[in-house]
């Protein structure tokens, strides 16, 4: 292994992660934006209960792996001392209404892409395009003179980073290493009543096993960034699963593949596709799917461009905040959690009303 370069270890360690990730998100049905349509519709909470105990698990693993001294996870783009509220709260609330209009996020649309759907292939190609030009094309500078103008420094209230942990440590004049277990274990704790207080969701073994799996994938990531990446004479970021910029830089990888390296983000997305697809083609559910008009054309188009903007802004998905942030108990990820899940009401809503307006109202009666 010490004759491979770092990249290729990484990328061959997180394209198996991936075939997981696809495999057990198909067989499990585990959708984000299924979970809050469940919710919307039906008033059911049994998958979004999968994706608070997928939560809970990652969060175990990460902030173990922190106490532990394992990995660093203030390396990680999600604990900066640099806190982009706006952005977590704009680009939240426009991924989530985008994954709407669009037939899911980010990762359900890639697992989608291994069962046969043509229109998630469209729908990735223009979240990746959306989220490059976010990232770094058009739309960076105006990206970036947002963040300037609105993040908050919080090295100047005497704070390392965003965590939460640092905040109340701060708070309570203590030391955060010293109440990192405690705050990790009742914010676990309630995650974890809350999933398994419903009797239904207990006696489901699939979506239990997928919120279980799919969670110890997010320390599994930083694991293969942060411990197989990182050579002597050179590294890779700490990272671990997230699907939005990744994406862009997958249509980048397949464009300059001669003079590029792969990276742990587009080994994953491509495991996700071949392990979606395998199950697939074992449960014999294959087949091609299109769009059905052209107005079905254009709502998918839209919602992958705002899924494309959103998810650079927010710094994450459903899966890069809504998991893999979250875990690190970061302030950042919370708010861009909450508005993904504000933004897919809003986005539901609309369907059903055919306005904006009426979606909000609706939602606000509601409440």
């Amino acid at each position: 292994m010490d004759e491979l370069p770092v990249t290729t270890i990484v990328g061959s360690a997180g394209f198996l992660a991936g075939i997981v990730f696809g495999a057990t998100a198909q067989k499990s049905n585990f959708c984000t934006m299924g979970s809050l349509s469940d919710i919307t519709f039906m008033g059911n909470f049994t998958r979004f209960r999968s994706w608070m105990l997928a939560i809970a698990v990652a969060m175990i693993g990460t902030q173990t792996l922190q106490g532990m001294g394992v990995v660093d996870i203030y390396k990680s783009i999600y604990m900066t001392a640099n806190l982009g509220w706006f952005g977590a709260i704009l680009g939240g609330l426009l991924f989530g209404f985008g994954m709407t209009m669009a037939g899911g996020c980010a990762g359900k649309n890639i697992m989608k892409i291994g069962t046969g759907n043509l229109k998630s292939v469209i729908v990735i190609m223009t979240m990746g395009v959306f989220a490059y030009m976010t990232l770094r094309g058009l739309i960076g500078l105006a990206r970036i003179q947002m963040e300037s103008a609105t993040n908050v420094d919080l090295t100047t209230v005497g704070l390392r980073s965003q965590g939460m942990v640092d905040m109340i440590a701060s708070a309570i004049g203590a030391d955060a290493e010293s109440i990192r277990g405690i705050v990790t274990a009742v914010v676990v704790g309630a995650l974890l009543f809350f999933c398994f207080k419903d009797a239904e969701f207990r006696s489901s073994r699939s979506l239990v096993a997928s919120g279980i799996i799919l969670g110890l994938l997010v320390p599994t990531g930083w694991l293969i960034t942060g411990i197989l990446g990182q050579g002597e004479f050179d590294s890779v970021p700490l990272f671990t699963f997230s699907f939005v910029a990744p994406t862009g830089n997958t249509i980048q990888y397949l464009m300059t593949f001669t003079g590029a390296t792969i990276s742990f983000g587009v080994a994953i997305l491509g495991g996700a596709i071949v392990g979606a697809f395998l199950v697939a083609v074992s449960s014999k559910s294959f087949r091609f799917e299109g769009f059905t008009d052209k107005n079905d054309t254009a709502r998918h188009l839209l919602g992958a461009a705002f899924m494309g903007i959103g998810g650079v802004t927010a710094l994450g998905c459903t899966i890069g905040q809504g998991i893999s942030g979250i875990s690190t108990l970061a302030f950042g990820s919370l708010l861009a959690l909450l508005s993904i899940i504000l933004g897919g009401f809003i986005g539901l809503k609309y369907l059903e009303e055919g306005s904006l307006s009426g979606a909000i109202s609706a939602l606000m009666s509601r409440n």
